[in-house]
């Protein structure tokens, strides 16, 4: 989705408002807007031209591929940060040999600090791939259904302009083929995100009556469209089937058994943990950019509130796809992108290289930050990279990125 320039109006600048917003909630893989179309049950293809296959390389060349890597993916990263609007970027690679990190520009214009391996970050809608694999782990468990309805779990929450929560399945909010509105395009959401907090955090069944207040797009299952109001949903069936919060589930079943101290998930607090660096609005022009670190997190809740660190999404993601965290069956299935016609499965999309090389994984948009995970589809080949600043860096900068790591020659 294009964020518009601001208008002059007070009614424009709102409207500009909600539709960054809707960007910066959103899955987008390389291309503009949420993951693109492609046929049915394939993955998208990126980039283009003669690359090879991954070389699987001989024990006596290893130690001279590994400095190959690690070279072209600095230089990746500073052409990450070089061809986009953000101050700063940074990327981790881990496989079997090992992990690598590099970054490049600044974590913080006032003090010059370089962005650090262990600096906590938004990650947006990486908060979905958490939601999506507690909720596999519960129908897996058998204290939920896929294909139980909405009102089963959270009667009378989903009704009104034509919404229906008695013919919405759980299996069509993980896919984003419920059809409800997406409340991040609410004007009045927009705005809460866009600013430091300043009210009672919005609550997620305020988020749902937001969306509610709109028409859905289509049908149940009769499309398919990104609306982070599906997971938002999600994340209050799991509260109502375990009889703890999302976030509280989540340490349980996800973060905790992991390790992943770098993760959390901040409720009403605006600010960042320690250590960090400042996320910033998108540069422009020859403008100082703004600084927009502290904002009010309620108004991304299930759908976009965690915080983490490269190191923790690269092992999220490696555990998930290793089959760490799920059987499988509830992988497959969680990697099954009939239903949006290869668009998406539940919690992850996947990207086909020019190089034949398959990865899957999610990104995060939210103000003053942008995240990417992927990964082959074992798992042991993982790369996690961020920018600090929401806007999207340049598709052939991002390419270059996903190439140097996984087409290998």
């Amino acid at each position: 989705m294009p964020i518009r320039a601001p208008e002059r109006t007070r009614r424009g600048r709102t409207r500009a408002a909600a539709l960054a917003l809707a960007a910066v909630l959103s899955a987008a893989v390389p291309g503009c807007g949420g993951p693109g179309p492609a046929d049915r049950g394939a993955a998208r293809t990126l980039g283009a031209g003669a690359d090879t296959g991954p070389g699987t390389g001989a024990a006596a060349t290893r130690q001279a591929d590994g400095r190959h890597t690690e070279a072209a993916l600095r230089a990746a990263v500073r052409r990450l940060a070089a061809e986009g609007s953000a101050p700063g970027a940074a990327a981790l690679a881990r496989d079997g040999d090992g992990t690598r990190f590099a970054s490049a520009g600044l974590a913080d214009l006032r003090t010059g600090r370089r962005i650090h391996r262990n600096d906590r970050f938004r990650a947006g809608s990486i908060t979905k791939t958490l939601i999506a694999t507690v909720v596999l782990q519960l129908a897996d468990e058998r204290r939920l259904g896929l294909d139980d309805t909405v009102e089963e779990h959270l009667p009378g929450l989903v009704r009104g302009r034509g919404n229906d929560g008695r013919k919405i399945t759980l299996r069509q909010l993980l896919t984003h083929t419920s059809g409800l509105f997406d409340f991040a395009a609410d004007q009045r959401v927009a705005r809460r995100l866009s600013r430091p907090p300043t009210a009672a955090p919005l609550t997620p069944r305020q988020l749902v009556r937001t969306a509610v207040a709109h028409r859905p797009r289509f049908a149940p299952g009769a499309a398919w469209h990104y609306s982070n109001t599906n997971y938002v949903l999600l994340g209050l069936v799991v509260q109502r089937v375990t009889g703890r919060p999302y976030a509280a589930e989540t340490e349980r079943r996800v973060l905790g058994p992991l390790g992943l101290r770098g993760t959390s998930f901040p409720g009403a607090r605006g600010t960042l943990p320690t250590p960090h660096g400042r996320g910033y609005a998108p540069i422009t022009g020859t403008g100082t950019p703004r600084d927009v670190t502290v904002l009010d997190p309620s108004a991304a809740g299930a759908a976009g509130e965690a915080i983490s660190t490269l190191d923790d999404l690269a092992r999220f993601f490696g555990a998930l796809l290793r089959g760490g965290l799920l059987p499988p069956a509830a992988l497959r299935r969680m990697r099954d992108t009939t239903a949006s016609d290869g668009r998406y499965g539940m919690g992850l999309f996947p990207v086909r290289l020019s190089c034949g090389v398959t990865l899957w994984g999610h990104n995060g948009q939210i103000n003053g930050s942008y995240a990417q995970v992927f990964a082959t589809p074992d798992g042991r080949r993982v790369l996690a990279y961020r920018l600090n600043t929401e806007a999207r860096p340049a598709a052939a900068a991002e390419r270059a990125l996903l190439k140097a790591e996984f087409c290998r020659t």
